[in-house]
């Protein structure tokens, strides 16, 4: 080896920092090779402990396996592997096919993933009727909507909202990917005779971050929430 290939290898070097770089892509590829669930970068890294540029990591492999038959996405703040969007047809025969949800059951899940974090009560008021414990409590069944906490109101009703499993099954990186208003129009999902200054409402940045009127769930709260016929406040 020349002198200077030694120099380019010496620790902190450019050629040295470029094979850092490219061995911590590998065991963060063979990570989230080998995980059935998304991984959150909390996790990523504790199991890469000295890369300083986990951010660096990622976008290096998400560029590596873009255009290739599966994809680096983000969903939330975790990671996974995913079949490419233009080759979902060659799975689709093995794919089970999943439980529709009730024209209800969406309604309500729409109106978690705009208003959240927001209670039963609320659910009721943006759709005009009455929602059932059973939609929520199959919409909790699908790991989509989550308990968040509790209003800091009297009754101490439940917040719900949306988990990092429903923007996988959607395919959004994060909250702020949802439709917005032309996009809902364009579906036809939304009359094109809308009032007067209708907005759709913005989710919030970090959705796992309690807001100021909320308060976490207790375990006392849980085992009542839990309990065959416990009340959501």
């Amino acid at each position: 080896m020349s002198t200077d290939e030694a120099v380019l290898l010496e620790p902190g070097s450019r050629a040295a920092d470029i094979l850092d770089l490219h061995e911590a892509m590998r065991r963060a590829e063979a990570i989230l090779f080998a995980s059935a669930e998304p991984v959150s970068e909390r996790a990523l890294a504790e199991r890469l402990p000295g890369v300083d540029k986990l951010g660096e990591v990622l976008a290096g492999l998400q560029a590596h396996y873009a255009g290739r038959g599966v994809n680096l996405v983000r969903v939330g703040a975790c990671w996974a592997f995913r079949t490419a969007p233009d080759l979902g047809f060659l799975m689709s025969r093995d794919e089970v096919t999943p439980r529709r949800l009730s024209r209800a059951a969406l309604e309500v899940l729409a109106t978690i993933a705009y208003h959240q974090p927001v209670t039963r009560a609320e659910i009721e008021e943006v759709r005009g009727v009455e929602t059932s414990k059973g939609t929520l409590d199959l919409l909790l069944e699908t790991g989509w909507v989550r308990m968040r906490g509790r209003r800091k109101s009297p009754g101490r009703p439940v917040t719900y909202g949306t988990t990092d499993a429903f923007l996988d099954h959607f395919g959004l990186s994060e909250l702020r990917d949802l439709p917005g208003l032309d996009e809902l129009k364009g579906a036809g999902l939304l009359s094109s005779r809308l009032p007067s200054g209708f907005t759709v409402p913005v989710p919030p940045e970090d959705p796992d971050r309690l807001q100021e009127d909320e308060e976490p769930l207790t375990d006392i709260d849980l085992e009542e929430l839990l309990t065959p016929g416990g009340g959501d406040g």
